[in-house]
């Protein structure tokens, strides 16, 4: 499998902002993040419509042209409810991994990705250089929900002996 593998996309799932209420005054909101067959899930955090998760998740890249996805719950006894989702392109984050800057001055800004139709980001988004890694912070707005945004920072992993980037 190793052979197949591009490299690493280390998933930071910050916080949610201005989530969706689900149960009678809050709700208690967690994230799946997919990509591929990939599937991945924070914590539940309780009662809150603004959760810090800080919950670092790994995604194995095979085709940086496959969006990663995100899906929000609220967690019940039964059947845990919708509260929106997302999709993240990271195909400008392999762009700049491919580009092997080094030497740079750290938070050295390489490229924005602007909010489009095609996106789901609230926000520009930056990605830059950081203690030699590549990294970008997300913020995107929630689809088929009424409000609610989640903040990610992704970091690019290189893998020793896969064909990379």
């Amino acid at each position: 499998m190793l052979g197949h593998l591009v490299g690493l996309v280390k998933v930071r799932v910050v916080r949610g902002v201005n989530l969706a209420v689900r149960d009678l005054r809050s709700s208690d909101p967690y994230v799946i993040v997919r990509m591929g067959k990939q599937k991945l899930k924070t914590r539940v955090i309780k009662k809150t419509t603004n959760p810090e998760w800080n919950d670092e998740l790994t995604l194995s890249i095979e085709d940086p042209a496959v969006p990663v996805r995100l899906e929000v719950y609220d967690k019940d006894t039964f059947i845990d409810d919708a509260m929106g989702n997302a999709e993240l392109d990271i195909r400008p984050l392999v762009e700049v991994v491919k580009m092997k800057i080094e030497g740079v001055a750290d938070d050295t800004v390489v490229k924005k990705v602007a909010p489009n139709r095609q996106n789901c980001l609230a926000e520009e988004s930056a990605i830059y250089i950081s203690e030699g890694k590549v990294k970008q912070d997300v913020v995107l707005r929630l689809r088929d929900v009424e409000c609610g945004e989640i903040e990610l920072q992704l970091q690019w992993v290189d893998i020793p002996g896969s064909k990379g980037v």
